[in-house]
């Protein structure tokens, strides 16, 4: 796929607040998009390169049929705190993956959590390692544990596969000189308009092809604490 100009993606979790900007990025930038819902109609937005398809990730059968014919995956999938389905990331990985061999697809980009390795960055304050971070994790563990699973899911396969962490979401105007780099960086926010780029760069550019990266917003963040009160309960909630 490296050179490609315009690429067909089929992306899991579209309706969810980054799949949706991923989705119309994608198709802004001329790609064919089909996006992948429980609920086709609610989604929110039309367009002549743009299918929305009815399948749930958890459903084998369902995947495979959505899945044929593209040129690369990616999965927006999230759980929100308290969630009893605490096992949605790492079935959706596994039936998403052998939907993929059976196609002979091999590009993969999916979405975990800067909270995966459960302990904090280096370089924070004490508050953020000691209190922010611990609650989030308690709170989250079960998901978090289960996107580890996912992970390690994912790099077991011999596909082209990028997994990106965001850290804490929240909702930016713009795109932003956002970073790109390996697990523990500094860095407490990402905006969901980065993360939905991000994706998009590396299911189009092959960038970081078998890695595990964050991204990293540092431009018109927010404050911790309003992020904390306000995506606490959006675990994963890509």
């Amino acid at each position: 796929m490296r050179g490609a100009t315009y690429v067909k993606l089929v992306i899991f979790g579209a309706n969810g607040p980054t799949g949706r900007l991923t989705t119309a990025q994608a198709l802004a930038e001329g790609h064919t998009v089909t996006a992948v819902t429980r609920h086709p109609e609610t989604f929110p937005f039309g367009a002549p390169a743009l299918k929305v398809a009815k399948a749930d990730a958890l459903d084998p059968e369902a995947v495979c049929r959505v899945v044929a014919g593209h040129d690369a995956v990616l999965s927006t999938l999230g759980v929100p705190y308290g969630s009893e389905a605490t096992t949605t990331f790492s079935e959706s990985a596994r039936h998403i993956i052998a939907a993929m061999t059976a196609h002979g697809i091999r590009r993969l980009v999916c979405v975990t959590s800067t909270g995966v390795p459960m302990k904090p960055p280096p370089g924070e304050t004490l508050i953020y390692r000691k209190v922010i971070v611990p609650t989030l994790i308690k709170m989250g563990r079960p998901l978090y544990e289960d996107a580890a699973r996912m992970e390690q899911i994912v790099a077991q396969t011999d596909l082209d596969w990028t997994v990106i962490r965001p850290s804490g979401l929240f909702d930016g105007s713009a795109i932003t000189g956002y970073t790109v780099g390996p697990p523990q960086m500094v860095g407490r926010f990402t905006s969901r308009r980065d993360l939905a780029d991000a994706l998009i760069r590396a299911a189009v550019d092959d960038r970081d092809v078998r890695s595990i990266v964050e991204v990293i917003t540092t431009e018109g963040t927010p404050s911790v604490y309003r992020v904390f009160l306000k995506e606490a309960l959006r675990i994963g909630s890509a």
